[in-house]
């Protein structure tokens, strides 16, 4: 007897996903620091927010740690620190321990952390949008001394802020928000505080941007939503949260096909698919595979927006550094 035909599923498929120039480089600078000199290379926090991407690395040498006092004192293996950047205190203690340290901070978010620097110096009560407790955020607020950089997550705390200068002000913003919340934020700040200082060019990076706008684009147009990322990757949670802002009546986190649920996708006539800034193609790849077992599957893509960003790697990894 011949199988059940297999419902049919037309899969339309975000561009950009995935990885941005910052994870990239970020990633290039722990295999590059392997090739170099060795394991084990030390990495502070996950250098992305992947599992995948971790697991991959600790299996060619790579050792993470969330803080600097777990490496071993007197080694002299590079330690690196993660895209999402550090407090400045990070580096200090490096170097007081002799550490060859490379960071591999995005630059987009070193842009942010001089602004808030700029702002300080310049006598500025410094505003920063974003989500306590996050590895970028931490990092920005460690810029400067504490008490310097009030953090506001929500609308309700820009509405109830008391700067000591309503004057005197200047915002800035984590680097993987949604657009469309950060707006809403910075326009009741703007309304309570006119002469508050905007950053000169958006913080919100060209990768988080374009991969929210593909989302928008896809996501009226699907039955269901699936964002290719981990749980604490701020920008995978972003993209899911606008899938849903946009009507999308199922828009799920998954890290891996294995993760699919199927009871929710197992009736489905039409899918987006995309991925957060740190989540490798071939995840995507695994959960299109993942559905073409049980559906005979149609992928289109839908373009919005063309990525030629470049980082170069940091100054220690670069060829000519390494003769």
């Amino acid at each position: 007897m011949s199988a059940a035909p297999k419902p049919d599923l037309r899969i339309l498929l975000c561009a950009p996903r995935g990885f941005c120039a910052g994870v990239v480089r970020a990633i290039d600078a722990v295999e590059r620091a392997l090739q170099i000199y060795g394991p084990p290379v030390y990495v502070r926090h996950e250098i992305v927010h992947n599992k995948y991407v971790v697991e991959g690395l600790k299996a060619k040498g790579a050792i993470f740690v969330e803080e600097l006092h777990e490496v071993p004192a007197g080694t002299s293996a590079p330690v690196i620190f993660s895209a999402h950047g550090v407090a400045r205190s990070v580096p200090e203690e490096a170097a007081q321990r002799n550490f060859f340290a490379i960071d591999a901070t995005c630059p987009l978010v070193t842009k942010v952390h001089r602004e808030a620097v700029v702002h300080f110096k310049r006598g500025r009560e410094v505003v920063l949008i974003g989500h306590a407790g996050h590895p970028e955020v931490i990092g920005t607020m460690g810029q400067l001394p504490a008490g310097a950089v009030t953090l506001v997550e929500t609308a309700e705390q820009a509405r109830s802020f008391a700067p000591r200068d309503p004057g005197n002000l200047a915002f800035t913003t984590q680097t993987t928000l949604s657009l469309d919340d950060t707006a809403e934020i910075v326009a009741i700040l703007r309304e309570r505080f006119p002469s508050m200082v905007a950053p000169h060019k958006e913080d919100i990076c060209y990768a988080t941007t374009n991969r929210q706008e593909a989302v928008k684009r896809v996501a009226p147009q699907v039955e269901a939503m699936i964002v290719v990322g981990a749980p604490n990757s701020s920008n995978s949670q972003r993209l899911r949260e606008v899938a849903e802002r946009e009507g999308c009546r199922a828009a799920l986190l998954v890290q891996r096909a294995g993760d699919i649920d199927w009871d929710v996708f197992g009736s489905i006539a039409s899918l987006g698919i995309t991925a957060g800034a740190s989540a490798p193609e071939v995840l995507v790849e695994e959960i299109i595979d993942a559905f073409a077992e049980r559906f005979t599957v149609r992928v289109e893509t839908v373009y919005t927006a063309h990525e030629d960003v470049f980082f170069p790697l940091p100054r220690q990894l670069r060829p000519d550094a390494a003769e």
